[in-house]
């Protein structure tokens, strides 16, 4: 309606300007074909007039322009200059571009905070291992940043989100399970429009594709704490680079890039088959080709850095904003949702695993806690955008209570999973996303469908446990496949001399706290850790 006010005021002043030329050294045509009731007798011919026309006729240089004669009165000719002014002025708006900034300002800031998650996890494990490892151990999630922020680019995000059709359609055949290679090396990927799929429809193309990249990124690391202290770096970055884009990029198709698990109607709000089961799978896989330390059941392994687990988890936690409320995709009632539930459920997380602790064995301890918040992060992933906050501290606080017990039985049974990868990611994610299909409801998320088994829709469970199986079985085959493959060319496990001096002097030539350094300069080969 704006519009349309805009143009007819534009238009009436244009009218006004035009009717105002003949006080203005401007002129108007004059007719030629037949006299005007009201025209000036100067223009007419007298019968005593001469043939030649009377000065006063004759028009005016200012009038260039070809008049138009109508059936009866005067009309008016425009010039060129003015014609294309009035053009101008009545063609169709453009149309509006569907580029929200205030939503891709969201995403971008969205995007920050989950890559801060994964320096987060390299202080949260660097802390839990021993001192001569945790320069490896860190390295190992940094690692990603590297590999990953390149590899996405160039073929990565074209496997996990290239797609032939449009939301709400679903891809079909090869698609139902891997993406295209028409994205690789972001080859149509605009800065200025966003996705031709649909998966994002007020931001950029390239927004949706960094903020992508950044779980792509932590996923892997999230398995190194499986395999500290003995494997290899050089098979540790095959393995990753290999994983990346044979397992989470499919996956990542197979659940949000519109594959078979989208259709199949599983929910993972933000990745809790994708990003932790996955990883914990193969976090046990990896355990068991890799094996188990050497000195696993004949020394302690505590942790040498508790501050270090607790600056972890608390960059965890601040970055998890973004991974669950970004995953909103927009700034609006869905990512406050997201946000919300994110809040309540580590805190739920937090507060059940220290109560529990306190009451079982005595005393409430900073890993312990740190434990609670993350297994809390991880059950409300899958289920961020779906639950009201009581739902949210109902999943945390029942997560927490497995993520408990699995860590108490993998310590019981000796398996050597170093930082509880699976007993935390692997279980907290299963937990959550079957808790997903219990507590999801409409009221939440918005729409008229019912969700959950709140809404009515006890469907949902089974649907959530096909998606968490398929991710099962999907992850350890692939996982496993890789590193007997990685196995023919290159000793999966560092030597065991170097798995008793500690890796961090022998691989990168350097040691955390500086103890057999002067100037940053590498002295020795032997290490002073026990």
């Amino acid at each position: 309606m704006g519009s349309v006010i805009k143009k007819f005021i534009l238009s009436a002043l244009l009218v006004l300007w035009l009717v105002s030329f003949p006080f203005t050294g401007q002129t108007w045509a004059q007719a030629t074909t037949s006299p005007s009731p009201t025209a000036s007798p100067t223009a007419t011919t007298s019968p005593t007039s001469t043939a030649s026309p009377s000065p006063t006729a004759s028009p005016s240089p200012s009038s260039s322009a070809v008049s138009t004669p109508a059936a009866s009165g005067d009309v008016v000719t425009l010039t060129k200059e003015q014609k294309e002014a009035l053009d101008k002025l009545l063609a169709p708006a453009p149309a509006a571009s569907p580029i929200n900034s205030g939503d891709t300002a969201f995403m971008l800031v969205a995007a920050a905070l989950v890559l801060l998650m994964t320096p987060g996890l390299a202080f949260f494990y660097g802390g839990l291992v021993r001192t001569r490892n945790v320069l490896n151990t860190m390295m190992m999630s940094l690692l990603l940043m590297a590999v990953v922020g390149v590899t996405w680019v160039l073929w990565g995000y074209s496997l996990a989100f290239d797609v032939s059709i449009k939301a709400p359609e679903f891809g079909q055949g090869i698609e139902k399970f891997i993406g295209g290679l028409d994205w690789t090396f972001l080859n149509g990927v605009k800065f200025d429009a966003p996705d031709p799929v649909g998966y994002a429809g007020t931001i950029p193309h390239a927004v949706f594709m960094v903020y992508q990249m950044m779980f792509a990124i932590i996923t892997p690391a999230l398995i190194s704490g499986a395999i500290v202290e003995r494997m290899s770096f050089k098979a540790y970055f095959w393995f990753i680079l290999l994983w990346s884009s044979l397992v989470y990029s499919p996956l990542a198709h197979m659940v949000w890039g519109r594959g078979f698990l989208q259709e199949l109607g599983a929910l993972d709000f933000a990745g809790g088959t994708v990003v932790h089961i996955s990883s914990g799978v193969a976090a046990v896989v990896a355990v068991v080709v890799v094996g188990s330390r050497k000195d696993f059941t004949s020394r302690p392994h505590t942790p040498h850095n508790v501050p270090y687990v607790l600056l972890g988890i608390g960059l965890l936690w601040f970055g998890w904003f973004g991974f669950n409320a970004g995953s909103a995709l927009a700034a609006g009632p869905l990512a406050a949702v997201a946000f919300v539930a994110t809040t309540v459920s580590t805190s739920a997380g937090g507060l059940t695993w220290l109560l529990v602790e306190w009451v079982l064995r005595g005393k409430p301890t900073a890993v312990g806690i740190a434990s609670g918040f993350l297994a809390g992060l991880v059950g409300i992933t899958p289920a961020a955008g779906f639950v009201t906050p009581i739902g949210a501290i109902l999943i945390g606080s029942i997560t927490s209570v497995c993520c408990f017990i699995a860590v108490s039985l993998r310590a019981k049974f000796k398996f050597d999973d170093s930082l509880d990868t699976f007993s935390v990611h692997g279980v907290g994610g299963t937990i959550g996303a079957m808790l997903t299909g219990v507590f999801a409801t409409k009221v939440a998320f918005g729409g008229e469908a019912n969700l959950g088994l709140l809404d009515g829709n006890p469907g949902l469970i089974w649907k959530q446990f096909e998606g968490v199986a398929f991710t099962y079985v999907f992850a350890a085959i692939a996982t496993f496949i890789i590193l007997q493959v990685l196995k023919l060319f290159m000793d999966l496990r560092v030597t065991p001399s170097v798995e008793e001096q500690g890796i961090d002097l022998p691989v990168h030539g350097e040691e955390a706290y500086g103890s057999e350094f002067g100037s940053g300069v590498f002295v020795s080969q032997s290490s002073s850790e026990g």
